[in-house]
């Protein structure tokens, strides 16, 4: 790469476009961001919010909402520069405050990612866009992380203990993930490849939420053995969010508008595509019917496996890789989980173990074994391939093996830890009375105004005896709490 590129060859420039911007780049970048920005709020919050049982609908959505405001502030503040400055251990980075206009109107810089790369030519990640955009581009995958993790914990964890979990875990677990292979550490040098956060995003999301669902505790018994979706097709509205957001996620990955994210844009949809299908045909094969949520979650395990490796795989072995994507994760979860022991006595709300750790792993090992030499030189500053094109990709698969122990290591111990610390002053299960009563427990208020979940029929209040149309406040213990009617007609 030469060690300066100018994106524009008149000789003078304004003062908002200096001589290193391209405003192509620029522009696509600050899209990538809205878009997973977008996969969060409102498509998680959507998604959250109707997935789950009626009586936690505005639990969920609010644990995604305050994830994705606290994230901010803690990355600006301190968790950038950590995941993506200057180096303090070999898989974590010197933190500090990203609020300097000097440093964010500056070129964007990975100041850790300097490879001696082709023909000895040393390689840094230098986009030509200023740092503000790096940053917030990096932002939207941090907080996704954190709302991808609360999936598994929803129905039952205390809210303040999770408002003190989100800055925690950002700072001590998802910081360490994203400096190892992102912003200049360790595996990054030794040539992991992580596309666009197959580990540091999907293994580390599924890992921290199974281990924090086993320190939280489980969900009422009367919620785990039935916990229907309380609105099927507003949750199909979150995921289509979800599936259109992530050509944002994986193609703004190279940092540039270029070749490689078409592919990798292309790649992506084509994976879950086929992740969905399979998942859908196994539903209808072992149980006479297709589910959408079943649909859901094979697109969710398409778009996992595929990021990993998106920009580096060829679009045939994307066909493959959903096809893997939507039978591995389908067996764990269907097959699996029923007969270990482990599985089942951790209540994984929405199965992210599943749908992201699953996937994710396997989209990882599956690029060590897939990436295309010509597609890796495209963007990685290393000479590397998958071991199904010989040479060196044999090492390549055992690299993206040993990282991703490391990332599961790494998340299992942080977040046992923090979880421990928070419980010394926080309890992480909400009281067994307020979980029988939801929404109206835990904030006030409720997300449908109808008689439903968590009351008993009351024939003094729900009975035929009431005049037409007269409308009756459903009992609550809270008495300043939202309050659901019943409408007789």
């Amino acid at each position: 790469m030469a060690a300066e590129q100018i994106a524009y060859t008149v000789k003078e420039f304004a003062p908002a476009v200096p001589g290193w911007l391209n405003k192509g780049d620029n522009a696509w970048q600050m899209t990538a961001s809205t878009l997973v920005g977008i996969q969060s709020m409102p498509g998680l919050v959507i998604l959250y919010a109707s997935i789950v049982k009626k009586k936690w609908a505005v639990n969920s959505a609010f644990m995604a909402l305050y994830a994705f405001a606290a994230v901010l502030i803690c990355w600006v503040l301190l968790c950038y520069r950590m995941a993506f400055g200057d180096e303090l251990l070999p898989f974590w980075g010197k933190g500090a405050p990203a609020l300097g206009q000097k440093y964010l109107l500056g070129r964007a810089k990975v100041p850790e990612s300097k490879h001696r790369g082709y023909n000895d030519v040393d390689d840094i990640t230098e986009p030509l866009y200023p740092m503000a955009t790096l940053v917030y581009f990096q932002f939207t995958f941090a907080a996704i992380t954190l709302i991808l993790l609360a999936g598994s914990v929803l129905g039952r964890m205390n809210i303040r203990a999770w408002m003190a979990f989100v800055p925690l875990w950002l700072i001590f677990s998802y910081t360490v993930g994203a400096f190892s292979l992102w912003g200049g550490g360790f595996l990054y040098h030794w040539g992991v490849i992580d596309y666009s956060g197959g580990y540091v995003i999907h293994l580390s999301s599924g890992i921290a939420g199974l281990t924090a669902a086993y320190w939280v505790g489980p969900r009422l018994k009367c919620d785990r053995e039935r916990f229907p979706p309380n609105n099927v097709l507003l949750m199909l509205a979150g995921a289509g969010l979800l599936w259109m957001g992530w050509s944002g996620f994986n193609g703004g990955a190279p940092y540039a508008a270029n070749i490689d994210a078409s592919i990798a844009v292309l790649n992506t949809n084509v994976c879950a595509a086929t992740s969905l299908l399979i998942w859908t045909s196994l539903d209808v094969v072992f149980f006479g019917k297709p589910s959408v949520v079943g649909a859901v979650q094979g697109m969710m395990t398409g778009l996992a496996c595929i990021t990993p490796g998106a920009g580096l795989v060829q679009s045939w072995a994307a066909i493959v890789m959903g096809m893997l994507s939507g039978s591995i994760p389908w067996v764990s979860m269907m097959v699996l989980h029923k007969k270990c022991s482990l599985l089942q006595k951790v209540d994984d709300a929405l199965g992210v173990f599943h749908t992201h750790a699953v996937a994710g792993l396997l989209g990882g090992l599956l690029t060590g074994l897939l990436a295309e030499p010509d597609l890796c030189k495209l963007i990685l500053p290393f000479d590397t391939r998958g071991a199904f094109y010989g040479g060196n990709g044999g090492v390549q698969f055992l690299k993206q093996i040993v990282a991703a122990l490391f990332v599961i290591t790494w998340n299992v111990v942080s977040t046992s830890i923090i979880l421990l610390f928070i419980r010394l002053f926080i309890p992480l299960r909400m009281p067994d009375n307020q979980l029988e009563i939801g929404d109206d427990a835990a904030h006030g208020e409720e997300a449908y105004a109808l008689w439903g979940d968590g009351e008993k029929y009351d024939p003094t209040e729900h009975g035929w005896h009431t005049s037409q149309f007269s409308e009756v406040a459903a009992p609550s213990p809270y008495v300043n709490g939202a309050r659901g009617v019943t409408i007789n007609l």
